[in-house]
């Protein structure tokens, strides 16, 4: 069983926006939330989806979810204070509809819509082949490293340095043994699964996933998918794209 793990928890203070959280803004006229939700509902590789949500807009995403056929969200729980508790409710809520110690888990943002079928099987066939995947894409700029003071302390050699996205993707028994490590331990900032189970010495297996797979932080992002999304349209009008995935 291939379970979506889809965290929406946070308020999006980087956004400005203050009728609504960021997730649930709307381009195209749907909510971001739901055209990240509509990928995994279409793929074929996905047999469940669970949420966890804001807990004052769970009714709200329960309506989103019936006005738009997403059948294969089985859950919406709560988020927590941070992202390792959003994304450790939402693994709980998989380990509920489990159905055995195989059962693969892809952990995503719901404020990362342009994702696609490949990345989705590309997940799932490298967490079958070495137990991981992490989406990244190459780094294309320098990128430094600095101290408090913004004192530059390492320049990386670019070659040796990607950028994590997501999914992020485990055997559910895998990351759910380290998430427990971590509360025992009452270590709760990390930032996302990766660094988590590299802390516990996972060996944490690279995709290349699009580029365009951003994460709506900002204003300026918002602006960016909506014209990525405008350009996707007119590819299908005029015929442009090359393949069901849009690449």
């Amino acid at each position: 069983m291939n379970i979506a793990v889809i965290f929406a928890g946070g308020i999006g203070s980087r956004m400005h926006s203050k009728a609504r959280p960021k997730q649930f803004l709307e381009l195209h006229g749907k909510p971001i939330i739901v055209h990240t939700l509509e990928v995994f509902q279409n793929s074929k590789e996905i047999d469940a989806i669970v949420i966890a949500c804001i807990a004052s807009w769970i009714d709200t995403t329960h309506d989103l979810i019936k006005k738009y056929g997403l059948n294969k969200v089985k859950e919406i729980v709560p988020g927590g204070d941070t992202s390792q508790m959003s994304i450790f409710n939402g693994l709980c809520a998989a380990e509920r509809i489990s159905q055995n110690s195989q059962d693969i888990v892809l952990i995503h943002d719901g404020v990362r819509p342009l994702i696609n079928e490949k990345v989705i099987a590309d997940n799932i066939v490298s967490v079958k082949k070495y137990g991981s995947a992490i989406t990244s894409i190459k780094v294309i700029e320098t990128v430094l490293v600095v101290d408090k003071d913004g004192n530059i302390k390492n320049v990386p050699n670019r070659e040796e340095t990607r950028l994590a996205r997501a999914p992020q993707s485990f055997y559910l028994k895998d990351i759910l043994l380290n998430h427990r490590k971590a509360l025992d331990e009452n270590k709760c900032d990390f930032i996302d699964s990766c660094s988590l189970m590299h802390y516990y010495g996972g060996a944490m297996h690279l995709i290349e996933g699009p580029w365009e797979n951003i994460k709506i932080t900002t204003p300026e992002d918002f602006y960016i998918l909506r014209a990525m999304l405008d350009a996707k349209e007119n590819a299908q009008i005029y015929g442009f794209e090359d393949d069901e995935n849009g690449t």
